[in-house]
């Protein structure tokens, strides 16, 4: 089973994500790194107006990622439109959809298409652990 960690980028997101997918190495998962590139590494720019060329290149690199896994790990407790559409399209290619939630949601579009939901790194383990065949 091939995982990928989406979440927010900006802002120090990007060691959030990087943790995560650390922490799911460690439990035995195969993990899709989208930042494995140096130039997928957006995460110091502040303001992509101007870098249409750089939008697309990225937004079509993490889309050919969630082509390539089985689940997408959505770590959801900051706002992000990368992370909600990387939700969407994932559901919509048939991918399972972890969404990691330490803090309350006040949104509903992640829960509703959430094939799972973990409120802890132990929640996310089992569920992982328990689906792991069926994912």
């Amino acid at each position: 089973m091939k995982l990928m960690v989406c979440g927010p980028v900006a802002r120090g997101g990007i060691e959030k994500i990087r943790c995560f997918q650390d922490f799911l190495r460690r439990n035995g998962f195969d993990l899709i790194d989208q930042f494995q590139f140096e130039a997928m590494d957006y995460s110091r720019i502040q303001d992509f107006r101007g870098k249409n060329e750089l939008s697309k290149k990225i937004v079509k690199n993490d889309l050919d990622f969630i082509e390539n896994c089985d689940a997408i790990v959505a770590l959801c407790d900051e706002p992000s439109f990368g992370t909600a559409i990387e939700i969407y399209y994932a559901k919509n290619k048939g991918k399972k959809v972890i969404i990691f939630n330490e803090r309350p949601q006040p949104s509903p579009w992640p829960i509703a298409y959430k094939d799972f939901l973990a409120k802890n790194e132990r929640e996310l383990l089992k569920i992982l652990l328990n689906h792991r065949l069926g994912i």
